[in-house]
């Protein structure tokens, strides 16, 4: 089995996995109203980084290297991630795999000199990256639009029930920058306020940074508590460059290609995508109808975090594995009124629930779809 032997969410809200969840129970959210950020002609939502006081703990850690802030925050995680567990990142045994959908993008806007051309390149970043932490692998890298998060996690499962290796470290981070900021206010899809995920009111997404580090390992048998990963599916529907599928086509075959596994009766929630846009949260309604889960609750966290591109996929998994920790689903920050056809019971308040299950889910650009589920052994 694939078991999960450490994590790490690393972002505005905090530096553990613990401390980011409990902001999230208390209703704090990271996102607030950027004006004059970068001197951008329309002011954003968003959740980012005191870059300072990140900087400074990577200085901590590693003073006097040349780091880019992406390449900064995933090593902190990572570091974060590995404490309390009996993993040697430096081991043959141990791959690197890195989720993100930006990179190092904003060089290409500031100064790509100052590290050379090449760090624009992912796999050059993940590299840097491994070696940190004296690991001579050669890192894997995952850049799949916004379901990059899971399909890093899928291709980590794949991975250890092929291939000689005992652990796979998944990092998933992204950074905002003009060139994305403007990239998704050209498709009208950012809101101006915080974003309500599923509810009538909705009026698009706001973005986010963070660093989010999930680590598997191979095991014959695990203790009780502990959260394996169970099946992920990936599949593309083709339906449109940016528009999701209206009949939630690739979602719905994700799910389908889940069901075997798990038992409604024990799901906690599926945590959507939820990214509070027209169509994606329509779509997402539809699938989750069509696949006959409409029963189960569901939520998201893009009410306090944005959506974190990359990182999103293993961020909002983290966080599904310690609120059931705590027999808890997550409320979906800013919804109050279904606004949505499917007729799914989503969370608006944190709820008590005796699940010991979770589906991820997410969709992207390109009619991109994953869904992955998570159980803990009880």
């Amino acid at each position: 089995m694939i078991v999960c032997e450490g994590h790490n969410i690393y972002s505005p809200l905090g530096t553990t996995s613990e401390e980011n969840y409990s902001n999230v129970l208390k209703g704090n959210s990271a996102l607030r109203l950027y004006e004059d950020r970068w001197n951008l002609p329309e002011p954003f939502f968003a959740s980012m980084f005191d870059r300072e006081r990140a900087e400074l703990e990577f200085d901590l850690l590693k003073p006097m290297q040349r780091y880019t802030f992406f390449e900064k925050i995933a090593i902190l995680s990572i570091q974060k991630a590995l404490e309390g567990t009996d993993v040697d990142a430096s081991g043959s045994d141990v791959l690197f795999v890195v989720s993100s959908t930006k990179g190092n993008v904003e060089l290409l806007e500031t100064d790509p000199e100052k590290f050379g051309y090449e760090r624009e390149l992912l796999g050059t970043s993940a590299t840097l990256i491994a070696d940190f932490f004296g690991n001579h692998n050669v890192p894997m890298t995952v850049s799949n639009a916004c379901i990059s998060g899971v399909s890093a996690q899928v291709f980590a499962m794949r991975i250890l029930n092929s291939m000689p290796y005992r652990h796979v470290i998944v990092i998933g981070a992204d950074v905002l920058s003009p060139f994305i900021i403007t990239g998704f206010q050209s498709l009208k899809a950012l809101s101006q306020e915080a974003c309500r995920p599923f509810d009538a009111m909705r009026c698009g997404l706001n973005l986010g940074e963070a660093a989010a580090t999930v680590i598997f390992g191979k095991a014959e048998n695990a203790e009780k508590g502990t959260w394996t990963a169970v099946n992920g599916a990936i599949r593309n529907d083709a339906n449109h460059i940016s528009g999701p599928s209206r009949t939630g086509e690739g979602n719905f075959r994700a799910l389908r290609m889940l069901e075997k596994d798990f038992d409604k009766k024990d799901l906690a929630c599926i945590n959507a995508h939820g990214t509070s846009t027209l169509y994606n949260d329509e779509m997402e309604s539809i699938a989750i109808t069509r696949a006959g889960l409409e029963g189960v609750p569901v939520g998201s966290l893009k009410g306090y975090y944005g959506h974190t591109l990359g990182a999103a996929g293993i961020l909002e998994s983290v966080l599904c594995m310690q609120a059931t920790d705590h027999h808890k689903v997550l409320g979906t920050k800013g919804f109050e009124t279904l606004g949505v056809s499917g007729k799914i019971s989503v969370c608006g308040s944190h709820r008590d629930t005796t699940g010991n299950s979770f589906i991820k889910m997410l969709s992207g650009f390109g009619g991109c779809n994953a869904a992955m589920l998570y159980h803990k052994i009880s």
